[in-house]
Formats: C-alpha cells, structure tokens, sequence
C-alpha cells in the first residue's frame, strides 16, 4: 500500500504505524471472520448454578478476604446518549402536526417503544423539567394541541436551548426520579459500589470516558458528592481514562482504500468497546468487577445485585487461590502423575477448558509446561442471566483455528446465520451476555499480565457506517468482553435477572425495573 508523506505523519501522529494500518487494511479484504460454534453454553454445560447455600458461602469468601485485597469496579462509560434517543430524534425531525396528526405517525413506524414513550412521557425522570422548559420556551404552549405539545416536549428534552439530553454522555442522563432528586446511571453506580467495594470507608471506581466529557463527569460529581457520601457513609476515588488514539482503526471506502475526508486526509474512528482492553491494562487492582454505564437498578432493587457482585467475587476468589496453588507446584516441579492429573481435572471440571486428547501420551515435563499454558491466564467470572429476548450475543462453546475449544462470548453479528447448524446452536442457547463480570488480572507472584497478549485479533469485526452522508467500512476492535478476553480462563455462572436491567433506549427507562417505587 502506497502512503504519501502526508499520510505517514497522519498515521504517526496516532502513535500507530504503517504496518499496523496495512494489517487493518488486510482485515477489510479478508472480510469479517464467522467464528466456529459447537454448542451453546447452557447450565450444566459451560454454565454454573449455585444454590441459596453455596451462594452464601462465596459471599462469605469475598467478605472475609476483601480487607486485604486492592478492589475496583472498572466503568465502560464512553458512550453517548445519541444512540439512545435515535427514534426521538428522527420523531422530531419527521413529525409535522399540520399534516398528520400524532396517531397516524405512531401507527405509520410500527414501534413499540415509540408507542411506550408517548402513552407513559409522564413517568420519565426528565418530564417534569422538560415541560417546565418547555414553557418558559414558548409562553404559548397551554394553548397549543396536545401534538404540537408533544413534539415541542421531545425538542425540549434532546435539544441545547431545553434540556439538551442527547449531547450529554449517557452515564449522565437522568434515569431515576426519587422523591427529592433524580439520579443519572453515574450517580447509580456509586451508590451500587459502595455497597460491596468499601474498604476503610473508601470506594474506588473508573470510569473510561470520552475525551471532553472527563469535566462533565467531574462537575457532576461535586453536584452530588453531598448526597452520595452521606447515603453511603463512603469517600470515594474516582479516576478516569479516554480511549487512547492508537487505539483508532482506520475507515475504508468500498474498495477497501483508505476512506478521505474533504481535505483527502484519511479517516480514523474510534475502534469500539474492544480497545478499552488497553484501559483495563492500566489498572492496578487485584479484583476489577466491570459493569456497563447503562445497567442500573433502582435503590429499592439494589441489594440483590450487591449479593450477585459478592458472590461472583467470591467465586473468583475461590477459583484463584486453587489456580495459584496449582501453578506454585507447577513452578516447583517434581509432580507425581497423579497430582499433573489433578490439575488437568481442576482446569476441565472448575474452568471448563478442554484437555487435548494427546495429554495422557505427553510426558511429565510436557504436561507441566501444557497445564502451566493454560493456567496462567487472567481469570474471569461472568454473571450470565437467562435470554428473555433481547438483542445481543450470548455464552457459546467455541473451535479456534488450531482446533481447540474454549468458552467464549460471542455477538450475534459474529455467527454464520447461512449456515444451518450453526443457526441452530444459536437458536438452542439459553443466555445472554454477561451482566457482571468479576476479574483478576495478577498472577501468583503478583504480576500483572498484559493483556494484549491475551485477545484474538482475529475477532475484530467489520461494520457499515457513513461519514458526511458518503458509506464507509469500520473496524471495531475484538469486543471488550468478547475477543479482547478471548485467551483469559472463563467462568459463567448464572445470575438472576432482576441484576439486568440495561438502558439501550429512552423506552426503557419506563420498565418498572427503573421506575423507583
């Protein structure tokens, strides 16, 4: 590939090379990559579930170890509301109460969420604040019809010159209305962490953000901080970190060449979830529990996913301290057949990893060296709800390139739905993506791994997208929890669904899950 002068700079500017940029141009020729399912992930078969009694025992576990150990709860929360408001803002854009009446249009789009939002605009966190907005923004609006009225309240909720919601982070979206204040998801998740993370009184949280958007996060800190510690007898240290630039894939046009903006420089977008691995590599914490912005619950909800966090970490911490062990005799040698089995029965039975069908003809040293490889890993315990039919991906068992199969996380979008078989393990899986997911990033002498030794590059996933009206292909990163985590050891246990309860559109803040009672 030919780069000009211009473009090399461009591309040093990131901190990326040539190199890299014709790898990533090389992903875009092959085309997206279907991964090789085998089963789904189902209880019993990949997936734990505990009991009342064995739930309480991993909880005791966490609480009895959690004074000595470095804890953190690691936010993805650059996202913006955008996304959220998206049939709102084409409302507002395409609805012209002079030529239709609001009836009309809902029935004409067929979406329920729509429908929802209309019928039940009372009860959203914001609504009360917006028709205050609203008029004083047009003294006129008691006198207008009810559908003129609804189109200005929904201008007045995205808009600058109202409540300008749709420019804002989405982790600082009013979500919840309580009887003296409302809360946004940023607000929620202090309180949720504060709950199963405080040591010594102190809290600590980070939240990976959008450049620009560290200040907004900060200043609604100060606004809350009152509120918060007084709830949670807490002091909290909050950090924050942007996606890093080198991070950045670069565009295609249809030809898989470089897509040029008006000035011909070539394109960069930000490369998804998946580069937040980076973020993640920069933490120094003994157990990280990893929790979308979006998901939050209501303070009455909020003790059943605090005993969940628990027991994950407790799981965790269980399964570590067995790995540990195992991986100190492994590094003092000298281990009889019997305890090399053991541990081959451990990663089989508690980690779920397939032994290859050669392990028994290896010899002693081959089976250390083959069992310390698959030990030494970062370890994750994910918290995985039943699918009650919402979009995404789940937990499957997978066959990599070199034949061996392991439990992954697999999106949709990455299954080959041509292909029969593959459709019907699809449609055989029982689960959803991880809720929580509990990790430890050190290994038994107290190292950090780097954990880009640990993705599948292979993952990264083409989407279709535009840029000043003109199509282009993007390359999004191997998704945080999908390929960015694809060689860690992996753990799925069941957790209940009540501890789900995602925002991905402004509908959903009408589910009862976050309507405070």
């Amino acid at each position: 590939m030919e780069f000009s002068e211009i473009d090399i700079l461009q591309i040093e500017e990131k901190g990326l090379s040539t190199q890299e940029v014709e790898r990533q141009i090389q992903i875009f020729e092959r085309g997206n990559i279907k991964v090789d399912i085998q089963q789904a992930a189902t209880l019993g078969n990949g997936i734990f579930a505990y009991n009342a009694e064995e739930q309480k025992k991993f909880v005791q576990t966490f609480e009895d170890k959690k004074e000595q150990l470095n804890l953190l709860k690691f936010v993805p929360a650059s996202g913006a509301a955008t996304r959220m408001f998206k049939a709102f803002h084409n409302f507002a854009n395409e609805f012209d109460p002079e030529k239709a009446s609001l009836r009309d249009y809902l029935d004409s789009k067929e979406n329920k969420n729509l429908q929802l939002f209309f019928e039940e605009i009372e009860k959203l966190p914001f609504y009360e604040r917006a028709y205050k907005k609203a008029n004083d923004n047009h003294p006129d609006f008691s006198n207008k019809s009810n559908d003129e009225q609804q189109l200005i309240l929904v201008k007045t909720m995205l808009y600058e010159n109202g409540l300008g919601l749709s420019d804002l982070p989405k982790g600082l979206v009013p979500f919840h209305a309580y009887k003296d204040f409302t809360a946004t998801a940023f607000e929620e998740h202090l309180h949720s962490a504060a709950k199963y993370l405080s040591i010594n009184g102190v809290t600590k949280l980070h939240f990976t953000v959008a450049e620009g958007d560290k200040e907004k996060f900060e200043k609604e800190f100060e606004n809350i901080r009152g509120r918060v510690v007084e709830a949670t007898h807490s002091k909290f240290e909050i950090s924050y970190s942007y996606q890093d630039p080198k991070t950045d894939t670069i565009a295609v046009d249809d030809e898989n060449k470089p897509f040029r903006d008006e000035d011909n420089r070539m394109f960069f977008r930000p490369g998804g979830h998946g580069a937040l691995i980076e973020n993640l590599n920069q933490q120094d914490a003994d157990l990280i529990f990893i929790k979308n912005i979006d998901n939050v619950v209501v303070a009455s909800n909020l003790q059943k996913v605090v005993e969940m966090k628990r027991m994950l970490g407790g799981k965790l911490l269980t399964l570590q301290k067995q790995v540990f062990e195992y991986m100190k005799a492994l590094d003092a040698g000298n281990n009889s057949e019997a305890k090399l089995d053991e541990i081959a029965g451990f990663l089989e039975d508690e980690l779920f990893v397939k032994i290859t069908s050669s392990f028994a003809k290896f010899t002693g040293e081959e089976k250390s060296q083959y069992l310390c490889k698959k030990l030494d890993r970062p370890l994750r315990v994910c918290g995985m709800v039943k699918n009650e039919g919402e979009p995404g991906g789940g937990p499957f068992l997978v066959k990599n390139e070199d034949g061996e199969i392991s439990l992954q996380i697999i999106e949709g979008a990455q299954i080959d739905k041509d292909n029969a078989e593959q459709l019907e393990i699809l449609n055989n899986s029982t689960h959803f993506n991880p809720v929580d997911i509990a990790c430890s990033l050190k290994n038994h002498k107290g190292e950090s791994f780097d954990l880009n030794q640990y993705v599948d590059e292979n993952m990264s996933f083409i989407a279709n997208k535009t840029k000043d009206g003109k199509p282009l292909k993007a390359l999004e990163r191997p998704g945080l929890w999908n390929g960015g985590m694809a060689y860690w050891n992996t753990v799925f246990v069941e957790v209940p669904v009540e501890t789900f309860n995602p925002v991905k559109t402004v509908a959903d803040l009408l589910k009862p899950s976050h309507q405070p009672k």
